[in-house]
């Protein structure tokens, strides 16, 4: 049942924020990290802005 819901959640994209804060982290040390807030408005204005596979 965890292993599943893991998945579910990751299928969501729930861990995303997690993935992006350690890139960060591992990449540019010492920059400021956006709130998690700011991070999904810009992921889903990139996505807006460029549809690329999306049917709509």
């Amino acid at each position: 049942m965890r292993g599943l819901l893991w998945w579910v959640r990751s299928l969501m994209g729930d861990h995303d924020y997690e993935r992006f804060v350690a890139h960060r982290a591992r990449v540019h040390p010492g920059e400021p990290v956006p709130t998690e807030r700011d991070y999904w408005r810009a992921r889903y204005a990139d996505a807006d802005r460029n549809p690329g596979a999306r049917c709509c």
